[in-house]
């Protein structure tokens, strides 16, 4: 991250790129890494594999998903939609939701609308 405050934790505004991001999350080998996380939104980049499952659970604030690159559905409660590079997904708080069917290697940015904790 490069950011110009004197407290990261707290920057005034802030760049990413998004191959260094990449590299990061393959480092820890996790499928999850945060990357921006200020008391009124948090973002973090998310990926799973052709194939993968997700585990995740209902969030206690609302997101916005980015789909990055890959293939896959997410079903959102009661309903599923493909999403691909491009794809914009909105989710409520609390809402019960996951990827699913994911044919190509899923990359997404999710916001969270406040810090999300970790």
């Amino acid at each position: 991250m490069d950011s110009r405050a004197e407290d990261d934790r707290n920057p005034t505004w802030a760049t990413f790129d998004l191959a260094e991001l990449l590299s990061q999350r393959e480092e820890m080998a996790e499928p999850w890494l945060a990357f921006l996380q200020v008391s009124t939104l948090s973002a973090g980049l998310y990926v799973l594999p052709e194939g993968g499952i997700d585990h995740q659970d209902p969030h206690d604030v609302d997101e916005l998903y980015y789909i990055v690159s890959g293939k896959a559905m997410i079903q959102v409660e009661e309903d599923s939609r493909q999403v691909r590079p491009g794809s914009l997904v909105y989710v409520r708080a609390h809402a019960e939701h996951r990827f699913h069917t994911i044919e190509e290697e899923l990359r997404v940015l999710v916001f969270f609308s406040a810090a999300e904790p970790q």
